[in-house]
């Protein structure tokens, strides 16, 4: 009997201590899990306050070239529009080019200086820079930098002719983008030193692209014509450099670990 009874306390201590192992391996689980919660928390509240901080920079780079536009253009009958959300301002055609042309009329080739002017002026305080490149003047250098400015070519629906060199709206309107390039960096050749280095190289945040009648503007309104022209304009589309996700590199640090 008092066999029986220390195989039995033997089995039921056994038994006691497995269930132990358990539960602390459980603990030890849920803890760590914990952790990562945490931490993947904090990366994402981090992640957050920097992209509206960099929205933030981004309506103010906005809303600073409008004011400043708005009353050299003033003389042109021309104002620029802004959509801070997405980033965009945008330069009415009447001015720039006629129509089913891709070279700026004269009246054009002066208000592009103009915009020239005002982007040396605005754009150092929130660019990297190559060497001899214009400095930032008048306030200190911007915690948020932008990533890439687009000089976007948008015509109206109507369909182009005339043949020549152009084949449809989508060659008129990156020509025309091209165009606005070429004037912005004739007038302020030191705009294609300002350059975007959150990756391994510094890259210049000027380009250009076309979209031909795809890209209408989402709130016009008035009369067909009216749509139109609003429709018919040069985009500069603003992005600024967002954080890089770095959980994979550091889980991957983690594993890596010698155990």
């Amino acid at each position: 009997m008092e066999r029986r009874g220390v195989r039995r306390s033997r089995s039921e201590e056994e038994e006691e201590s497995y269930f132990v192992s358990m539960a602390d391996m459980m603990v030890g689980l849920l803890f760590i899990f914990i952790i990562l919660l945490l931490y993947f928390a904090l990366q994402f509240r981090q992640t957050t306050d920097t992209l509206t901080s960099a929205g933030q920079t981004r309506r103010e780079i906005l809303e600073t070239l409008k004011e400043r536009l708005d009353k050299r253009l003033k003389p042109y009958n021309l104002t620029v529009r802004i959509d801070a959300e997405t980033g965009v301002l945008s330069l009415p055609n009447s001015i720039l080019f006629d129509t089913g042309q891709f070279a700026l009329k004269p009246e054009g080739r002066q208000a592009v200086g103009i915009v020239a002017d005002e982007l040396a002026a605005v754009l150092p305080c929130y660019a990297d820079r190559l060497p001899g490149g214009p400095p930032c003047r008048g306030k200190p250098v911007a915690a948020n930098k932008i990533d890439a400015i687009f000089i976007e070519g948008h015509t109206d629906s109507d369909p182009l002719s005339g043949g020549g060199v152009l084949r449809d709206n989508m060659d008129l309107s990156a020509l025309r983008a091209t165009n606005t390039f070429r004037q912005l960096t004739d007038a302020h050749p030191e705009l294609e030193q300002l350059v975007n280095r959150s990756g391994h190289q510094p890259v210049p945040i000027l380009g250009v692209a076309g979209y031909g009648e795809r890209r209408p503007v989402p709130d016009a309104a008035g009369t067909p014509d009216q749509i139109k022209a609003q429709n018919r304009r040069i985009d500069l589309r603003f992005l600024m450099v967002t954080p890089r996700s770095a959980d994979g590199a550091a889980m991957s640090r983690i594993l890596e670990q010698p155990r």
